[in-house]
């Protein structure tokens, strides 16, 4: 379960690419906080067969891990990017967008269970892909509340197509 809190900033909604392609540059909403649950690390365990003990197993990582706790799979912060985008902005014209990739993909610092986590960013770059698409390369930042490290900082690129 995702839980969201309701003082953030409101989704920005774009008409189309032309106004989409004014945003080079300039940062992004801030996304709302998140929690990350013991069950979200389950189930992310269980899709990526990542069952390591620092992750699933809450008795042995509270006796035996440094954090004291159970870590969030790094990989589950990356998955989470395509959400935490949808969540603060759209672009009404769009009708199918997909994941193209990741550049410069870090985890500064570990997420631990009961963490709240938001994005914050920008668009780098957009480019047109084939005739009615556009490649968009995305600076994300996972802020981990409380802490000064990111839980992740990645360039992700996704495509959009009206």
């Amino acid at each position: 379960m995702v839980e969201l809190q309701d003082n953030s900033m409101a989704k920005l909604e774009i008409e189309n690419f032309q106004a989409f392609k004014a945003l080079v540059g300039k940062p992004l909403p801030e996304g709302d906080w998140m929690t990350i649950t013991q069950e979200m690390i389950n189930d992310f365990a269980k899709a990526t067969g990542d069952h390591q003990w620092i992750h699933v197993d809450v008795e042995k990582a509270t006796k035996h891990s440094p954090f004291k706790k159970p870590v969030a799979h790094g990989f589950m912060s990356v998955s989470m990017l395509s959400k935490m985008l949808e969540n603060i902005i759209s672009v009404k014209s769009v009708k199918m967008g997909v994941n193209y990739g990741l550049n410069k993909v870090r985890f500064p610092s570990p997420v631990l269970v009961g963490s709240r986590l938001r994005l914050v960013g920008s668009i780098a770059n957009i480019e047109a892909y084939g005739d009615t698409g556009l490649k968009v390369t995305w600076n994300c930042t996972v802020e981990i509340e409380g802490s000064e490290k990111p839980a992740c900082v990645a360039e992700f690129i996704s495509l959009m197509f009206s």
